[in-house]
Formats: C-alpha cells, sequence, structure tokens
C-alpha cells in the first residue's frame, strides 16, 4: 500500500512479489484444471489483510477491505449473472487486500484489459471473433441497463447470451497478466517520480 509517488520499497517488493507468486499458481492450476483452488485464495486474502494491519494500521485494514471489495465487485456481478465459477472473484478480492485500493484499481484496470485481449486473441485463433463480439457488445448493453437501474440483475441476467455457448479462457492468466503490468507499472512510476 504506497501511493505512486513513494520509492518502491521493500514493502513494496514483499507484497508484490507475494501477489505474483500467488498469481503464477492460480494460473498454473487454472490452465491445468480449470479452477482456482479456495485453499490458495482464502489463505491470500486473510494474509492480505493481515499484512495490512501490521504495515498501516486501522487505516491499511480498511483500506485494503475496500480494495478487496472493489477488486472483486465487477467478477462477482459476472457470477452473479452469467454463472460459472467464483474462483476470479476470489483470488482479486486477495490480490485487492494485498495492494491497497490506488493500487489495486489499477491492477483492476489492467487485469480487465488483458482478459479482453486475451479472450479477443483466443475468438480470433478459433474463428469465433464475430459470435464474441457480438456477445460482449450485448453483455456491456445489458451491464449498462442495471448500472443506470433500467433493469433488475435477474432481467440482465436473462439479455446475456446462454454460458454454454460462450467461448471462455482460464482468466487465471489474464489475472496474472495484469497483476504483472500493474507491478512493472508500480516500479517504474516509483523510478520516475
Amino acid at each position: 500500500m504506497f501511493p505512486a509517488h513513494e520509492q518502491f520499497s521493500a514493502t513494496a517488493a514483499i507484497h508484490w512479489g507475494v501477489v505474483i507468486a500467488c498469481c503464477v499458481v492460480a494460473a498454473a492450476t487454472d490452465l491445468r484444471s480449470r479452477r482456482i483452488p479456495n485453499a490458495l485464495t482464502g489463505p491470500m486474502f486473510l494474509a492480505g489483510l493481515a499484512w495490512s494491519l501490521a504495515i498501516g494500521g486501522f487505516s491499511g485494514l480498511g483500506d485494503s477491505a475496500l480494495a478487496a471489495l472493489a477488486l472483486a465487485a465487477p467478477y462477482v456481478l459476472l457470477f452473479l449473472i452469467a454463472g460459472g465459477g467464483a474462483a476470479d472473484a476470489k483470488l482479486m478480492a486477495a490480490i485487492g487486500a494485498w495492494v491497497g485500493f490506488h493500487q489495486g484499481i489499477v491492477v483492476l484496470l489492467c487485469v480487465c484489459f488483458s482478459g479482453a485481449v486475451m479472450g479477443l486473441g483466443y475468438a480470433v485463433i478459433k474463428g469465433r471473433a464475430r459470435g464474441v463480439i457480438a456477445n460482449l457488445i450485448l453483455m456491456a448493453l445489458a451491464m449498462l441497463t442495471l448500472v443506470v437501474g433500467r433493469k433488475s440483475l435477474r432481467e440482465v441476467g436473462e439479455q446475456f447470451p446462454d454460458t454454454k455457448t460462450m467461448l471462455s479462457i482460464p482468466y487465471g492468466l489474464a489475472i496474472l497478466t495484469g497483476v504483472c503490468v500493474a507491478a512493472v507499472g508500480a516500479l517504474v512510476a516509483s523510478i520516475w517520480m
């Protein structure tokens, strides 16, 4: 938990190192079995909260908890609407517990971008790019109606394409990639500041 203008300290190196190491394990497991184990995400989440409390006191703990909620929220929403596993949401919450809110938002954006690029790349390889893009547009419009309050969660879920027809990727790899990009960005920002 350090603002971008502070030096990339030993503390920052530790928390980014833990996050990247756990994401490597999550990505490898997800690639092999299409699962991210609770035995990884649960302890990582609790350790992140404990680390934040030890380093930043109750303020650090609050920042950690807020980051966990912010990073998990989009994935919990997708889980509720489209089904599937909740492991991505749990992993993102654990990451948030370690990196805090400020860096967590950067991580979230990097992970979303990585997931979009990987998903579209995979769709192109499989010859299904047109269908995937159409599904993404449909899902984005449905989510917009939820955000502006025009439709309920159930109604939005009914607008989503059937998950059996959707192309999926092991998202743990996208999470790892996004986390690595965010960590490099934090390092570069600390050097230039």
